[in-house]
């Protein structure tokens, strides 16, 4: 029974690894490092929980779903402090990276994400990047339908009034 747990275990993890990083690094805003280590929290949660996940309708919705906890968790913790850096050690690279993107759009796009709160990050990615309607969102992450519009309003106004000029290209590249 445990090897077959195993076994179906890593292979969600091959198939959607890659998936679950890029996720991470929009929710992290950019923060590679972050991403990995949020990614690695919810593969852990997950595979702790494998036999609920094991009968979720969609395993990788259940997994985004973990990960957007995690973050949220993480940004909780009255210890986390940050360092940061105030010089890009140059083009991020890695899954991250959006295919056939313009590099420097999607550099001031995570740092306009990077001003959101992690909550209001979420829903923008959760609604936008992997386009759930309003309920799944409000459901993954435990809050009103009502919240997740208000935060999401909120949300795309502050990343309008921060990209001014480049809001028609910003929001060409992700759709909105």
């Amino acid at each position: 029974m445990g090897a077959r747990r195993d076994e179906e275990f890593v292979e969600f993890v091959t198939a959607h690894r890659h998936d679950l990083v890029r996720a991470a690094v929009l929710l992290c805003a950019g923060d590679e490092t972050m991403a990995e280590d949020l990614v690695q929290t919810t593969l852990t949660r997950l595979y702790l929980s494998w036999g609920r996940m094991s009968r979720a309708k969609s395993q990788l919705a259940y997994a985004r779903a973990s990960l957007t906890h995690a973050l949220i968790d993480e940004m909780r913790r009255a210890y986390r402090r940050r360092e940061r850096t105030h010089e890009s050690p140059g083009q991020l690279a890695g899954p991250g990276q959006v295919e056939g993107s313009d590099p420097h759009l999607r550099q001031v796009v995570l740092t306009a994400l990077a001003t959101l709160g992690p909550r209001q990050r979420a829903v923008v990615v959760l609604r936008h990047w992997f386009d759930l309607d309003t309920a799944e969102t409000a459901r993954i992450l435990g809050c009103s339908v009502g919240t997740v519009k208000s935060q999401n309003a909120r949300g795309l106004a502050h990343l309008r009034e921060l990209l001014g000029d480049l809001e028609r290209d910003f929001f060409l590249e992700v759709g909105l």
